[in-house]
């Protein structure tokens, strides 16, 4: 507290508490340190809802932006002996005839076997309701078949209804905002392949020259990220579904090819993508070729997914795709909260990209002779150690000094006993 002087020559005692003192004390500071975090996590929340009012424009970049990635090589490559006009047409249409045959493989396989798999859906449907008629009724319960007609009949007038019509105009709707975000999205990857590298110069010039390196290198890092994970997830995709389709085809499984390519495009959903669509050709095998296949086939989508994941993903993606399975479970979880399927697809190379870019940032992305983790962990484990040794210690310490004031006590009643 200090003092002064009033108008009548008196000393004054100035309080020690200060408006300006309250926000440099330790709760102060951590006040700042809160709102700080507050306003950042309230303008992210503000950008993620605009992002998501407008979708038919953010998706469409978002996916042109990782396909002009991953085909970049392919465009510097063709500059080599080609103008940049040039190089992004071959490019461009060079991935449309590839995503074009199988997208028409796939459609024309689906109109080969489509009622050939219809007859055996029906007839397994009917073997399933037998043997679930007969376990019932070996249980002791019965199903009227009144309750049974009445259900089809609910479904059948539902079908009929205003309301699936409604449901049918909802789907035609959603079917043109799709052709719209397509048409977008071919568009915005021409540009990118034309233009990706003058674009990003135009983003970088704008940047502070102090700051410039490190926009840089986060560009550096965005286009092998998603390249790399993008390239890196279709050969393990392909891999899967090689495999899986190899096995239908070996044990006459039909819609074998439009299957292997659901598979494919399963794999582009870490963790969980794969072993959906897996499961959906071992369905099937289960309705067109009898238990027995689909028990193979199942135990050849377990054999692929091992190998994979155990002896093909640490291979392709060790370097690409630095993240821990958690953080994958709980991209893969946010992403389908907020976009669904295609949330589940994208949240993954972003989660991987902003990581690369974090680590650009703080420094962490320089080469070091030891690992940022590995030390911590070393640390952790050092403190434990001379923390047990400490406890250890003052452990027998305190026996030391209880044996001690034992010794002193038995010593001094002898005293007395002698006296």
């Amino acid at each position: 507290m200090t003092t002064g002087r009033n108008d009548l020559g008196s000393p004054t005692k100035q309080p020690s508490f200060t408006v300006s003192g309250m926000w440099t004390d330790t709760v102060g500071r951590l006040g700042l340190r809160a709102l700080q975090v507050l306003l950042i996590g309230t303008v992210v929340g503000l950008v993620v809802v605009a992002l998501l009012r407008v979708t038919l424009v953010v998706i469409p970049v978002l996916l042109g932006v990782i396909l002009a990635c991953a085909l970049w090589p392919a465009v510097r490559l063709c500059r080599r002996v080609m103008s940049h006009m040039l190089a992004a047409w071959t490019v461009f249409l060079g991935s449309l005839l590839v995503l074009g045959g199988i997208g028409t493989g796939l459609v024309f396989s689906v109109m080969n076997e489509w009622s050939t798999l219809v007859e055996q859906a029906v007839q397994g449907f009917n073997q399933l309701r037998s043997w679930a008629d007969k376990s019932m009724n070996d249980l002791g319960i019965s199903v009227d078949q009144d309750q049974i007609d009445s259900l089809v009949d609910t479904v059948t007038d539902f079908l009929t209804s205003a309301q699936f019509g409604v449901g049918a105009v909802t789907t035609i709707s959603a079917a043109g905002t799709f052709v719209t975000g397509l048409v977008l999205l071919m568009v915005i990857l021409f540009f990118m392949l034309k233009d990706g590298d003058r674009i990003w110069a135009f983003v970088v010039s704008w940047s502070p020259d102090h700051f410039r390196d490190k926009w840089i290198a986060s560009g550096d890092r965005a286009l092998r990220t998603f390249g790399g994970y993008i390239r890196g997830t279709a050969i393990v995709a392909a891999a899967d579904a090689v495999g899986i389709t190899l096995a239908l085809v070996i044990l006459q499984v039909p819609l074998a090819l439009p299957m292997g390519v659901i598979v494919f495009l399963g794999g582009f959903i870490p963790m969980v993508g794969a072993t959906v669509a897996g499961v959906l050709a071992t369905l099937v095998a289960l309705v067109a070729n009898g238990p027995i296949v689909a028990l193979i086939v199942l135990a050849a989508v377990i054999a692929v997914n091992q190998l994979e994941g155990n002896f093909l993903q640490p291979v392709v993606m060790a370097q690409t795709l630095n993240l821990h399975a958690l953080v994958i479970l709980m991209a893969l979880t946010a992403g389908t909260v907020l976009a669904g399927v295609i949330g589940a697809v994208l949240s993954v190379p972003l989660v991987a990209v902003g990581w690369s870019v974090l680590k650009v940032w703080t420094g962490r992305d320089e080469p070091r002779q030891t690992d940022p983790v590995d030390e911590a962990q070393e640390q952790i484990e050092a403190a434990s150690q001379q923390r047990a040794k400490f406890l250890k210690e003052q452990k027998q310490q305190r026996k030391a000094d209880k044996k001690a004031q034992k010794t002193e006590q038995q010593e001094a009643s002898q005293e007395v006993t002698e006296k």
